[in-house]
C-alpha cells in the first residue's frame, strides 16, 4: 500500500460546486493519488506520473 501521507489534495475548478468529483494529489514523488471528494478518509487509486498523464491526455482528447 502506498504512503499517502502529505499528499495536497486538490478538485479541478472545472468541477464547479458540486460533490460528485474527484481529487488529485500530485505533489508526492514518484505517485499520484485519486480519490472520490465525498469520502476523504475512504480508498485512492495511486498510479505512476506517466501512466497518469497519458490519462488526462487522452480524457482531454
Amino acid at each position: 500500500m502506498t504512503n499517502l501521507t502529505g499528499a495536497r489534495w486538490r478538485k479541478s475548478t472545472r468541477s464547479g460546486n458540486g460533490n460528485n468529483c474527484v481529487e488529485v494529489a500530485d505533489n508526492l514523488p514518484g505517485v499520484v493519488g485519486v480519490r472520490d471528494s465525498k469520502d476523504p478518509t475512504g480508498p485512492a487509486l495511486v498510479f505512476g506520473p506517466e501512466a497518469w498523464q497519458a490519462f488526462v491526455t487522452h480524457a482531454r482528447r
